[in-house]
C-alpha cells in the first residue's frame, strides 16, 4: 500500500499512528495539495490528503475512511470496537477531534492570506470552535486514562493528533495550561513511538 499525503498534515499523521499501530508496512509518498504541481488530484478528486492507495491500484480518502479500512483489514491491535454504543462512543471522539482540525487548519490558512483579503472575523470564529471543542474534551476526558476503555483507541490516536496540530499551528492558544488533565493525557501520548515517528517538521 501507498499513503499519499504530506508531513504536516494532522489528517495524514492520523492514518501514519493508526499504520504504526497495527505494524502495517507502507510507502509514504509526499506530497503537498497546495503546490502547483501536485499529483493528489490524480487519486483523489477532492485534492485532499491522505489518500491510501491500495495493491490493486484503487484508492481510498479522508481519514476516517482509511482508519476504518485499517482497522479491519489487520485485525491486530483493535482501534475501532466492532458494534454499539462502544464504537459510536470512539467514533464519537474522533468526530470531535476532527472538528478541532478542521476548524484550525481553517483559522491557519485564514491568517496566512494577504491583508485586505483576511477575515479576523473568521479567524475568530474557528478559534472558538477550538477553545470550545477542547473544554469539551478535557471534560469527557476527566481523569481517565484513555478516551475509551482500557487502551489505546482510535479516539486517543485522533486526540493526540489534533491537540499536536493545534499546539504546531496555533502555538498561543494556551490549552495545556487551560486544561491540565488534558496535558498529561497529551504528553502521554507523545510517549508512544508512533507518535514519536511522525512529529511534523519545524
Amino acid at each position: 500500500m501507498k499513503l499519499i499525503g504530506s508531513l504536516t498534515s494532522p489528517y495524514v499523521r492520523k492514518i501514519r499512528v493508526v499504520l504504526a499501530e497495527k505494524k502495517i508496512d507502507y510507502e509514504l509518498v509526499l506530497d503537498n495539495p497546495w503546490a502547483g504541481d501536485n499529483q493528489v488530484g490524480t487519486f483523489n478528486p477532492l485534492g485532499k490528503v491522505p489518500v491510501l492507495v491500495l495493491d490493486d491500484d484503487s484508492t481510498l480518502y479522508d481519514s476516517r475512511v482509511i482508519a476504518e479500512y485499517l482497522d479491519t483489514v489487520a485485525p491486530n491491535n483493535r482501534l475501532i470496537p466492532a458494534s454499539g454504543r462502544e464504537r459510536i462512543s470512539v467514533k464519537r471522539w474522533e468526530a470531535l477531534a476532527d472538528g478541532v482540525l478542521d476548524a484550525a487548519v481553517s483559522a491557519f490558512l485564514e491568517a496566512k492570506r494577504p491583508d485586505g483579503e483576511r477575515s479576523p472575523s473568521w479567524i475568530d470564529r474557528q478559534r472558538g470552535k477550538v477553545n470550545g471543542a477542547l473544554k469539551v474534551m478535557a471534560d469527557d476526558l476527566g481523569d481517565q486514562p484513555w478516551c475509551h476503555g482500557n487502551g489505546l483507541s482510535l479516539a486517543d490516536v485522533a486526540v493526540g493528533c489534533a491537540l499536536g496540530y493545534v499546539s504546531f499551528r496555533l502555538g498561543d492558544i494556551p490549552w495545556a495550561r487551560q486544561h491540565p488533565t488534558l496535558s498529561a493525557f497529551y504528553e502521554k501520548l507523545m510517549q508512544r513511538q508512533a507518535f514519536l515517528d511522525t512529529v511534523p517538521p519545524v
